[in-house]
């Protein structure tokens, strides 16, 4: 076999075996690559050492790494593994439900293989798609993941690449399609030594997140796509979540999404399945979801968070912030029909007009929309989320608007039965000045916002990271297993209802009306009407008179003469008998 690297700064490059009695100088080729032919065993460790320096550095490309992102890489041959899914046909994502969760916190072991048990449980409740967030190497045990400094590994706390393998069969198994979330806008604070290597990262540029990845390298951009590659091809995986694309600094004709897109339809050709690629964004912009022969980059969808915003402000109550333009009682109408509720409109928290249009063409199935997520709930302060603070009543509408939007629905893990644990900002860097840093900037960062520091948790206690764990004993009693069921019967019925996944935005008509003590929602597409009452006495719809009561989620909504009635905090789906 070749060991190749990509290191132009060095004028040396030896390949280190811990056990070996020397080093073994690597050929230099054209381009900064370095390479030599030699046999690893799976399992056997080995490292870089350049120049004249005696420390030993990752592979770049690392496939596993045993004891951390600042010792020694593993071989691993993904070809060893025996795959179970031959008959794996693949999931598209029209019509499908996503379910997003954290590996280290979904179940208490916190690993791959303990999450297998869980799939039974994703299947009952209707989900088509696991959203993994990132599992690739970080410094420490635990972390959210989107500190990840070895973009080719998986984090060996989860269980290391044979396992991720293990999970991906088995979710298969169960008719579970995987998304990866991974992170190319930038790498974590700790152990990330690929400038060490070459000019991996673009000086003099940053993002918010830390020095911007540099696009103009040919090398990097093959790094990029290689790694996206190798999650689709080596572990089966069905579609990748991009993070934070806007902070690709890209000014290439063609640009790096759009070469992610090309070269995972070109496998996706290849393989006889669909293969998904979904952006997260903040631009508001059709342009990443556009085919790339109307001039756009060809993604599969995008995540909306003005569908998000617009749900919360209108469950909530909560207007502070970016959430503050939402209070428009226009909202909720414009994101259902229109898909951005920014797009070229005035952002009061941006101080300046934000988005563009979705062209009509556009099916509505490619934006992602959700009531919940890491993000939307992690970046609060204490981690709360809606469970903590909504009643029941709410919790039920929120259920009923998210799986009847016209986009893509996304639940965050717990979020189907109300889990009352928090998911909260947490990292274990081993490091003792960067662990205060990132403590000390968490706190400031909230108390500029109003918040009594006292109630920020400090994401370096460990006590933060076993708070977060979803406690799956609250699902079996209660209002806790009442709204379970809820979820899975809105699942099932947006399966047997094609006006719930019908994906023209053009069919669909929403909107919100003022009542005393809040406000009543309504969303129709073609017979079916989605109705919830979110103010404080009950409303009335008039509704055609052949339809019946599909859906309710408190036993006092009517349905008489034409006419529904429902409580204060309901919700109701009618239409034609099924």
């Amino acid at each position: 076999m070749t060991i190749d690297v990509w290191a132009p700064k060095a004028r040396r490059v030896r390949l280190r075996r811990p056990g070996q009695e020397s080093d073994l100088d690597l050929a230099v080729r054209d381009g900064g690559w370095w390479s030599a032919d030699i046999a690893l065993a799976d399992g056997e460790e080995y490292g870089f050492v350049l120049d004249e320096s005696d420390d030993l550095r990752p592979d770049p490309r690392s496939r596993r790494q045993p004891r951390g992102v600042h010792d020694a890489s593993a071989f691993f041959d993904p070809s060893a593994h025996e795959w179970q899914d031959s008959a794996w046909t693949g999931r598209p994502l029209a019509g499908g439900v996503i379910y997003e969760l954290h590996l280290g916190t979904f179940t208490s072991e916190g690993t791959l293989d303990a999450a297998v048990g869980k799939l039974d449980h994703l299947v009952d409740l209707g989900v088509t798609h696991i959203e993994l967030l990132p599992v690739n190497g970080f410094n420490g045990v635990w972390n959210w993941g989107y500190d990840g400094v070895l973009w080719y590994t998986v984090h060996e706390a989860y269980g290391g690449p044979a396992a991720y393998q293990r999970f991906v069969d088995a979710a298969h198994a169960a008719g579970l399609a995987v998304i990866q979330d991974v992170v190319y806008n930038h790498l974590g604070p700790s152990g990330n030594y690929l400038p060490e290597y070459g000019p991996y990262l673009r000086e003099g540029s940053r993002n918010t997140w830390g020095d911007s990845v540099n696009l103009d390298e040919d090398a990097v951009r093959d790094y990029i796509v290689d790694n996206a590659l190798m999650w689709l091809r080596d572990y089966h995986v069905d579609g990748l979540r991009l993070d934070a694309v806007h902070a690709l600094h890209d000014e290439r004709p063609v640009h790096i999404l759009q070469e992610l897109a090309e070269a995972s339809d070109a496998l996706s050709a290849h393989l006889q399945r669909p293969l998904t690629l979904i952006a997260e964004s903040d631009l508001n912009d059709p342009t990443l979801i556009l085919p790339r022969e109307a001039g756009g980059y060809g993604l599969t969808a995008q995540w909306s968070d003005d569908w998000h915003h617009a749900v919360h402000v209108a469950v909530s109550g909560e207007t502070v912030g970016y959430y503050e333009d939402f209070a428009d009682l226009g909202a909720f109408g414009k994101v259902t029909t229109e898909g951005f509720f920014h797009n070229g409109t005035f952002s009061s928290f941006r101080g300046e007009d934000h988005g563009f249009p979705i062209p009509d063409a556009v099916p509505t199935w490619r934006l992602v929309t959700f009531a919940q997520d890491h993000d939307q709930i992690g970046n609060r302060a204490a981690g709360d989320r809606l469970s903590q603070t909504l009643s029941y009543g709410r919790l039920a509408v929120t259920a009923v608007l998210t799986l009847t939007a016209p986009g893509t629905p996304m639940l965050f893990m717990g979020e189907e039965w109300g889990a009352t644990t928090p998911w909260q900002f947490f990292t274990s860097h081993p490091e003792l000045e960067l662990g205060e840093a990132t403590a000390k900037g968490r706190i400031e960062e909230f108390a500029k916002m109003g918040w009594d520091p006292a109630t920020v948790p400090d994401p370096q206690d460990p006590a933060t990271f076993e708070r977060s764990k979803l406690d799956w004993n609250e699902a079996l009693d209660g209002d806790h297993a009442r709204l379970l069921q809820l979820y899975r019967d809105l699942a099932h019925l947006r399966r047997e209802l094609p006006e719930l996944t019908d994906p023209t935005f053009a069919d669909r008509a929403a909107g919100a009306t003022e009542a005393p003590g809040g406000r009543v929602y309504g969303l129709w597409s073609g017979a079916v009407a989605v109705l919830a009452n979110l103010s404080a006495e009950p409303a009335v719809f008039d509704v055609d008179s052949d339809v019946v009561v599909l859906l309710a989620t408190d036993a006092g909504v009517s349905l008489e003469g034409g006419r529904v009635t429902l409580p204060s905090e309901t919700a109701v789906i009618v239409g034609p008998a099924l």
